[in-house]
């Protein structure tokens, strides 16, 4: 089969598309003839071995991804070969033609999406639930800030927020951004480029219920002033360090939660694929795909999903 892989640790430009075995599966394990996989920044950090990341060698990259089960092991209930899914966290890389998975990981793919939109929802739509959902804990009718809310994670937030009733505000960086984001229905977006964005929201009586964070390290200082009383900020992405002044948390009772889905049980992740399946499947979410790559263009996909301005999701295509 068709496989990108990398030797080492490094960068994007050494991605090399391979002729390798198909992987065998032992008990407990799936197969699945991949059609598109999912690129994120956390693919990159593996490769690099950057952030505390790890991988073995020859190291194919890709942990989202959706196709066709073409074998399912012994001891797996609930699978079945020709099955459309979707999946994250496979073992041997969804940037080839099959991928070894596990069943905790694996979900059905809504009939309502293509394999490219499947290929977008693991680590996504995964994260944005459990950010905004589980670690959060936002109620319909609160007041919801996605801080940089153009890339992946921050429209299935958007539009995870508006399905479940939420009032939501959404910051974006460009003119392109700021008009996807208005596409999405968000009525009122804000430039995070002016540092005087927040500054209407920060007192007690205008401040946000949740704010889901996209780069913290530039950003949670002025979040926790722009939070309600028992305010919550979600951090889903940082880059750096940050200082801020724990009285702004005591004046408001607020909170400060990390969110990473490797911390995730897999009881909790079936529970948010169960709770996705339906809304998918209506089309209260559906992906926002800003670039489907070619298998041999994976290293470009790898610089890409890093740039400033994401406007979604960067998709391989799998031929």
């Amino acid at each position: 089969m068709r496989s990108v892989q990398i030797q080492h640790y490094g960068p994007a430009n050494e991605l090399a598309l391979e002729n390798v075995a198909t992987p065998t599966i032992s008990a407990g394990q799936i197969l699945v003839a991949v059609k598109a996989a999912g690129v994120n920044p956390v693919d990159t950090y593996i490769r690099s071995g950057t952030n505390n990341y790890t991988a073995n060698f020859p190291h194919t990259p890709g942990l989202d991804g959706a196709g066709i089960i073409t074998q399912v092991g012994q001891d797996i209930d609930g699978f079945q070969v020709g099955q459309r899914v979707y999946f994250s966290r496979n073992l041997t890389g969804s940037a080839a033609e099959f991928a070894v998975c596990m069943p905790t990981h694996t979900f059905p793919l809504a009939d309502a999406l293509s394999y490219e939109e499947g290929a977008c929802l693991g680590i996504p739509y995964t994260t944005a639930h459990r950010a905004l959902l589980g670690r959060a804990n936002a109620k319909t009718g609160e007041n919801v800030l996605v801080h940089g809310a153009t890339g992946a994670v921050g429209i299935a937030t958007i539009q995870l927020a508006q399905a479940m009733g939420m009032n939501v505000v959404a910051s974006a960086g460009t003119d392109e951004g700021k008009a996807l984001l208005i596409k999405q229905g968000v009525s009122t977006v804000l430039d995070h480029t002016q540092p005087d964005h927040l500054s209407p929201y920060q007192s007690l009586d205008q401040g946000f219920d949740v704010i889901i964070e996209m780069l913290a390290n530039h950003n949670l200082d002025q979040d926790i002033k722009a939070l309600a009383l028992g305010g919550r900020v979600a951090v889903v992405g940082n880059r750096g360090t940050v200082e801020i002044n724990p009285r702004d948390l005591m004046a408001r009772d607020a909170a400060v939660m990390g969110v990473a889905l490797a911390n995730i049980k897999p009881s909790e992740l079936n529970l948010i694929a169960r709770s996705l399946y339906p809304l998918l499947n209506s089309g209260l979410l559906k992906p926002v795909i800003r670039q489907v790559y070619p298998l041999t263009d994976l290293a470009k996909a790898h610089e890409d999903v890093l740039k400033s301005g994401a406007q979604g999701n960067l998709v391989v295509k799998i031929e």
